[in-house]
């Protein structure tokens, strides 16, 4: 459950104050999806627009008292006041609990992907009546090993190890969250260690295949353009398909876009070069997408495939890959480290060690380009 101290504007002018409880959602047999919501309002407003100082205190012993009774619910809820229709902690079931937090992710778009597909395997592991407080680390270790040597993909083939990284901590995060929140009484993931994360492959394209690239056709030019902007830019596909002309800035100095990163939330203001500029064209309306038309999906990954093909290029190409071209890129043409993690929006130095591997490799590459001389010793 999620609980938000929220505002409502009133026609006299103040505000409302009430707390939002959410608690999932459900789909209906025809997908239609309906959030669950209850609400508590609290019988204290805010003016909207204080005209003096007795206004002004007035909204701030209204606020401290909301945000009083704000901290006694949450306080509630963790001891389990709000818990799943007042049933005793611990006996709760295991799904139950990780499907909730799961729709949580939902609400907030926190990788929901990953908890929606860690579930499914979870789902074929774990019994439906297995309750929270029979869980210990041997149900841990079983889960563990079940993602190891018998979890499978759609297509039946074994997980790769990242997938099981991914699922594995999934199920870790839920138990020590169930923990925190005395749920369960032991620590039952402490001594049971997670699957190593094995080092992805990051396709890319040199300068001269980025080249051709730009020569050759693509038979959706809104696909190219944005392809190619992603390689000056480093941009992530979220943050392209949904880039609007209000984040294009025009500035003395140069270009910029200003925007929320989609994948970790956080602000960036990230200059551009002004051929990445002249990419986007001429500013248009505000609210209009910069890319417009472009979609997400198997036949728009295949015109990218189809389009290295008449490039000459045979790697296995995908939007993704023009990130990485990017990083390379500025690593081969002097931008230090810090800088290219920082363009890149990574939260952590390490995310971008990986590039400098690929220019290491690309050095021992170039020292055998010299044919070899006739000498005579």
């Amino acid at each position: 459950m999620k609980i938000k101290l929220r505002q409502k504007k009133l026609k006299n002018g103040k505000s409302s104050l009430y707390l939002e409880f959410y608690n999932g959602y459900k789909k209906d047999e025809n997908g239609v999806i309906s959030h669950q919501r209850t609400f508590e309002y609290l019988q204290l407003y805010l003016f909207e627009n204080p005209q003096n100082a007795d206004e002004k205190r007035k909204n701030k012993e209204a606020m401290q008292m909301a945000e009083n009774i704000f901290t006694i619910r949450k306080a509630d809820y963790i001891k389990g006041k709000y818990n799943i229709k007042n049933e005793k902690k611990g006996e709760i079931t295991f799904l139950d609990y990780f499907r909730r937090l799961k729709d949580e992710r939902y609400e907030n778009h926190s990788n929901y992907g990953n908890w929606d597909a860690a579930l499914k395997h979870i789902e074929r592991f774990c019994p439906e009546h297995i309750e929270l407080n029979e869980i210990d680390t041997d149900f841990v270790k079983d889960f563990k090993k079940y993602l190891d040597t018998k979890a499978k993909t759609k297509s039946g083939t074994p997980l790769s190890q990242n997938s099981k990284y991914t699922y594995f901590n999934k199920f870790r995060a839920a138990l020590r969250e169930a923990y925190n929140e005395s749920f369960i009484q032991q620590d039952v993931i402490k001594s049971v260690k997670t699957f190593a994360q094995a080092e992805s492959l990051r396709e890319y394209l040199t300068y001269s295949e980025l080249q051709s690239l730009s020569n050759a056709y693509c038979k959706y030019p809104v696909l190219k353009n944005a392809f190619i902007f992603s390689c000056l830019t480093g941009l992530r596909w979220s943050d392209i398909d949904k880039m609007k002309w209000s984040e294009v800035r025009n500035e003395e100095n140069g270009a910029r876009v200003i925007f929320r990163q989609k994948k970790t939330d956080s602000a960036e203001y990230l200059y551009i070069s002004t051929q990445a500029r002249k990419l986007l064209g001429s500013q248009r309306s505000p609210d209009e997408k910069v890319f417009k038309g472009l979609k997400y999906g198997a036949h728009f990954n295949a015109q990218i495939l189809t389009w290295c093909m008449r490039a000459g290029i045979t790697k296995h190409i995908t939007f993704h890959s023009a990130r990485h071209t990017n990083a390379v890129l500025l690593l081969e043409n002097g931008a230090d480290i810090y800088t290219v993690s920082k363009r890149l929006g990574h939260r952590e130095i390490r995310t971008t060690e990986i590039y400098t591997k690929i220019i290491d490799e690309k050095m021992k590459e170039a020292a055998n380009l010299i044919p070899e001389l006739n000498l005579d010793f």
